[in-house]
């Protein structure tokens, strides 16, 4: 805490020991706020109760010096496991459950998607908004920020809103009733209309409304004619360069080496990219290892064990590693493969996963829409080059390229994504 700082109130549910990028997103603004007038108070759900799909202890040694409160919760998760046969929460886009769901996984969908509305952890809120009450009054906070997703956070902004005189920040990383896997929940019109409702009020209500993109911004400005455009602050998921200030061992690998990070599905459409690795010139391929390194769904992890014994490349996977080794194996590939999902209002979708990309200085190989933001910002950092899903002949061109020593990393304005100067976008929003 600074002296003369305004302490400002961020409410999520995901923070460390929790892993994944929605984690660090207020995890590194939380650590820059301080230098820009701004001394963050963190309310969270208790991790002795709490549901997390990924779990990251070592990001917990970033929050030794931040004032942290936790209200427990009591979710229903459980009844899912038992509803669903799975032992496991859902992750993002469910990439740990089978590509055709049983009778009882469709069950346990449904009742998600018209009985817990707008997601199982809305069990959280009656506690959190009993506890940000009585860090409001008690440190005279004006500024509250909530998080999202699970999108039922940002109804303890709204409940907060009408109980305090506050100025509340809705910040929505992903899309609500639009994210591409809503319809797996099997909504019925009433459910969906409730859902859109909640989603429609927290929009009209709240003071400002960030997220992650141009497109995005867009999206939601659709859902009301009383949402005006200066509500909105765009504050893109970035990259911290202490992540990657620590010196590696040099690359020991024999072959040059493309490396994906992070929870891939089978709407990443990378059909076109196995094609090319495919028609690869056999001088090329021998020299060429891919990799994939986190979550994976069934489909793709059966595609990608039977490439192991039948594929002109070598073809590795591995499980989900904590921050710090997927920032090394960042930094030690000789390409990064960058995949947006192959769904409708995909160009506006902005992963956490491109920044980091763009700190490891590795020159990155993007699948998806040519003319969306994560296109444009490759183009605009000269980082790498993003290439239709079904453009067999560009990716292989672009490997081939790369292996014979071309496509090197020139970014020249990655610097604007560090999350140091992100976070001092977010301070002049809040202290204008």
């Amino acid at each position: 805490m600074k002296s003369g700082n305004q302490k400002i109130l961020i409410i999520t549910y995901y923070w460390p020991p929790a892993g994944g990028p929605g984690v660090q997103r207020w995890l590194k603004f939380a650590k820059y706020l301080p230098e820009f007038g701004l001394d963050p108070i963190i309310l969270t759900v208790d991790p002795k109760t709490a549901t997390y799909p990924i779990v990251d202890d070592s990001l917990t040694l970033e929050t030794s010096d931040m004032e942290v409160h936790y209200a427990e919760t009591k979710e229903l998760f459980s009844l899912y496991k038992k509803a669903s046969g799975r032992s496991e929460v859902p992750y993002s886009g469910f990439a740990n459950e089978s590509d055709k769901p049983g009778p009882r996984q469709r069950l346990a969908k449904f009742i998600r998607g018209n009985f817990f509305i707008p997601d199982p952890r809305r069990a959280w809120n009656k506690r959190a908004v009993k506890k940000a009450l009585e860090i409001i009054d008690k440190q005279n906070i004006k500024h509250v920020i909530t998080t999202s997703p699970p999108h039922s956070s940002q109804l303890i902004g709204l409940e907060l809103k009408k109980r305090r005189d506050i100025a509340w920040m809705a910040d929505l990383r992903d899309p609500w009733t639009d994210i591409y896997y809503y319809n797996q929940f099997y909504p019925t019109q009433l459910a969906r209309k409730y859902d859109l409702r909640l989603e429609r009020t927290v929009f009209e209500k709240a003071d400002y409304i960030s997220t992650v993109s141009k497109d995005l911004v867009r999206l939601f400005k659709e859902k009301s004619a009383k949402i005006h455009e200066s509500k909105f602050v765009i504050l893109p998921n970035g990259y911290d360069a202490d992540d990657f200030s620590e010196n590696l061992d040099a690359v020991t690998s024999q072959k040059w080496t493309m490396s994906y990070t992070g929870t891939v599905t089978k709407d990443y459409s990378l059909e076109g990219l196995f094609t090319a690795l495919r028609e690869l010139p056999e001088d090329v391929a021998n020299r060429v290892k891919v990799q994939f390194v986190g979550r994976r769904d069934e489909v793709l992890e059966k595609t990608l064990e039977s490439m192991k014994t039948d594929f002109p490349v070598e073809v590795v996977t591995k499980g989900h590693v904590d921050h710090k080794k997927a920032v090394a194996i960042m930094r030690t590939s000789n390409a990064l493969l960058l995949g947006i999902p192959n769904i409708a209002n995909n160009k506006g979708i902005l992963t956490g996963k491109i920044f980091e990309y763009l700190g490891s200085q590795t020159p990155v190989l993007g699948l998806g829409p040519v003319d969306g933001d994560a296109a444009a910002i490759l183009h605009e950092t000269k980082a790498g080059e993003m290439f239709d899903y079904s453009n067999v002949q560009g990716i292989k061109n672009w490997i081939i390229d790369s292996v014979n020593g071309g496509n090197q990393y020139l970014s020249s304005s990655h610097h604007d994504y560090e999350r140091k100067s992100l976070t001092q976008k977010l301070a002049e929003a809040l202290l204008k």
